[in-house]
C-alpha cells in the first residue's frame, strides 16, 4: 500500500513498512508487536503458541521457528502477505535453568536451535525481502547473560553470547545491501520466561513476588523493567530515522544492573 502525502507542493510516497516478529503471542514480544502497530507499521507475528487475539493489524502464522522445515514455510507464508521486509525482530527464545553437568545434549542442542540457528536462517530467508525492500534492520534479542552471567542457566548464556558475535557479522556482510543489524541485551524483565526461571537460586528464597524484589534491588533503578520498555529500544534500533548510523552494535537495557560491580 502506498500513501501519498503533499509538502511544499511536492508529492511523496510512503510505502507502509512492514516487519516480522518471532516470538509475537506474549512478554517481549507482543509488547513489540503492539508499538509496531501503534506507529503504523503491518506486523506478521510468529510464534509457537497460539494467538488468541483479535488485532487485524497483525498476519500471525504458528511456527516452531526452531525447526528449518518450519522456519521455511513460515518465511514462504510471509512472501505471500507481503514481497518487502523492512524489519526482522529475533525475539523468539527457548532457556533451560539447570546445572550444566544436569544439561542433556537434547537440552542444549535445543536452545542452541531456537535462539542462535533460527537467527541464521532467518536472515538468509528474510534476505531476498529486504533487497527488495531497498535495506531494513535486523534486530537480534540477547540478553545480559551475554556479557554477565550466574550458575544454572550456561546453555541460554551461551547461546545469547553467541547471537553477539552472529550480530556483528552479519552487519558487516549485509551492510552494502543497506541492511542494519544490532542486538538489545535486556536484563531483568517482567515476562513469564523471568517467573519460569526465579527457581534457580540467583534471586533467593520466597514466594514469585519477593524474588522479583530481589531482583529489583540489584539494579541501579530499583526495579525490574517492563515489556513496553524493551519493546521501545527494539523499535529505536528499527527505525532507520534514528538509528540510521548503528550497526554490528548490542545495546544493554537492564535498569542498570550491569554498571554495579557484584563485590558492592
Amino acid at each position: 500500500m502506498i500513501l501519498v502525502n503533499v509538502k511544499n507542493g511536492m508529492y511523496m510516497a510512503d510505502r507502509i513498512k512492514t516487519v516480522l516478529i518471532t516470538g509475537a503471542a506474549g512478554g517481549i514480544g507482543w509488547a513489540t508487536v503492539e508499538l509496531f502497530i501503534e506507529k503504523g507499521w503491518r506486523v506478521i507475528g510468529v510464534d509457537r503458541a497460539p494467538y488468541s487475539g483479535d488485532t487485524p493489524e497483525v498476519f500471525f502464522i504458528q511456527s516452531d521457528i526452531s525447526d528449518p522445515k518450519a522456519l521455511e514455510a513460515t518465511f514462504l507464508q510471509a512472501n505471500q502477505f507481503t514481497d518487502k521486509l523492512d524489519a526482522l525482530i529475533n525475539n523468539a527464545a527457548l532457556q533451560v535453568a539447570k546445572p550444566l553437568l544436569d544439561t542433556t545434549v537434547d537440552e542444549w542442542d535445543a536452545v542452541m536451535a531456537s535462539n542462535l540457528r533460527s537467527v541464521f536462517l532467518s536472515a538468509k530467508l528474510a534476505y531476498p525481502l529486504f533487497r527488495k525492500a531497498g535495506g531494513g534492520a535486523i534486530v537480534n534479542i540477547s540478553s545480559v547473560h551475554a556479557i554477565q552471567t550466574s550458575a544454572n542457566i550456561s546453555a541460554y548464556a551461551a547461546s545469547k553470547g553467541g547471537l553477539l558475535a552472529l550480530t556483528r557479522a552479519m552487519a558487516i556482510e549485509f551492510a552494502p545491501d543497506n541492511i542494519r543489524v544490532n542486538a538489545i541485551l535486556p536484563g531483568a524483565v517482567d515476562t513469564p520466561m523471568l517467573r519460569a526461571g526465579l527457581g534457580r537460586g540467583h534471586a533467593g528464597d520466597g514466594n514469585i513476588q519477593s524474588r522479583l524484589d530481589n531482583l529489583a534491588a540489584k539494579t541501579v533503578n530499583g526495579r525490574v523493567g517492563q515489556p513496553a520498555e524493551i519493546a521501545q529500544a527494539i523499535y529505536f534500533l528499527a527505525d532507520e530515522t534514528q538509528s540510521s548510523f548503528m550497526t554490528g552494535q548490542a545495546m544493554v537495557v537492564d535498569g542498570g544492573a550491569t554498571a554495579r560491580l557484584s563485590t558492592e
